[in-house]
């Protein structure tokens, strides 16, 4: 005898989210979105800085969840918590070490929350669902993830523009799973943020700014903000925002780690994210060979940077340390092929001498 197809409900497809290791879960419609107006003139500011891949043909892609499932109806939005137990960088002191950001401590999460979405799909079809056409999204695909999370109630979006879950934080990755199915959508969360400007008053480089709408009031400048210099920008860095990266040699978390949302955020108990690269020491960051620094960080988001973006960022870091100590290491840095690699240690040889 034929089994009859279950209906599928919102409800139940949250509930599986949670049991294959997701910290929070919404739906939202696969319906154009209204946020990529101001996505689109957020880009023709310039504001992307080199980041092609969010200003090309796949720029108008994000308008619609359907230009990547066509027959999408709803979308599944998922939180997986990556905060770990160790101190926030506004706390980190140590001017020998190296900041990479927590992101980036663990795992790729690129691997961990796509095999989580993909339990999600295999455990909707052994549930007896109706047969339905899916995609698995992680940041690598074009969709205003953001937007999407906050339609899905997973929060709402800050002044710096992380997505925040009240009671929890912002410490989150965000994935999508595009369902032909027919869902129940969640709703959107009040913004929490009220008169709150640490994040904008904390940035160093001061890459928040004001965008001159109501809605968003403010915006991410990448040209200006540490976690682009660090890991998308190839090259040199502007001169002017050197000496106000500190010791930041991979990402950045201080409009994060001001945020008071933040102040009690949970631990994630995903072992994926145990910190296998915290805090690491610069001088022997300097000294990595790349076969070193590929076997160091193979599997996690610091190779995005490459061998002599990385090279390049901890000489920033050792100039700003103000340690003379550093000097030897530099002096070999300065001598590196990459001519990026030796301007910038250049420039850490004789800020060190500038810092009192």
């Amino acid at each position: 005898m034929k089994t009859e197809a279950m209906p599928v409900t919102a409800r139940r497809v949250k509930e599986i989210a949670a049991e294959c290791g997701f910290e929070i879960a919404g739906v939202a419609s696969a319906t154009p979105l209204s946020e990529h107006a101001w996505y689109r003139e957020w880009a023709a500011r310039g504001m992307a800085g080199r980041m092609g891949y969010l200003t090309d043909r796949r720029g108008d892609a994000r308008q619609d969840p359907r230009r990547l499932l066509a027959s999408a109806r709803s979308v599944l939005c998922v939180g997986k918590l990556y905060n770990a137990p160790k101190p926030y960088s506004v706390d980190f002191e140590a001017a020998e070490l190296g900041w990479i950001s927590r992101y980036a401590w663990g795992e790729d999460y690129h691997r961990v929350v796509t095999d989580g979405l993909h339990r999600v799909v295999a455990r909707l079809k052994s549930d007896g669902a109706r047969p339905f056409e899916w995609k698995v999204c992680v940041d690598t695909a074009p969709l205003l993830e953001r937007a999407l999370a906050r339609c899905a109630g997973l929060g709402w979006i800050a002044k710096n523009t992380c997505l925040i879950r009240e009671g929890m934080g912002s410490w989150f990755f965000l994935g999508e799973l595009l369902l032909s199915l027919d869902l129940e959508s969640d709703s959107p969360p009040d913004d929490r943020c009220g008169s709150c400007t640490r994040c904008i008053d904390a940035c160093p480089t001061r890459a928040i700014v004001p965008t001159g709408r109501a809605e968003p009031a403010w915006a991410i400048d990448s040209r200006l903000c540490i976690s682009y210099l660090t890991i998308e920008l190839r090259g040199p860095w502007p001169h002017e925002l050197r000496g106000a990266a500190g010791l930041n040699i991979f990402g950045c978390d201080i409009c994060q780690d001001v945020c008071p949302w933040n102040a009690n955020a949970p631990v994630t108990p995903d072992s994926a994210f145990e910190p296998a690269n915290f805090a690491p020491p610069l001088e022997r960051m300097a000294a990595l060979t790349e076969e070193e620094f590929v076997a160091m960080f193979r599997g996690t988001p610091v190779a995005r940077a490459k061998y002599a973006g990385f090279l390049r960022n901890v000489a920033v870091a050792m100039g700003n340390s103000g340690r003379p100590e550093f000097r030897a290491a530099l002096d070999r840095l300065a001598r590196h092929p990459d001519p990026a690699v030796a301007e910038h240690a250049g420039w850490a040889l004789a800020h060190i001498g500038r810092i009192k």
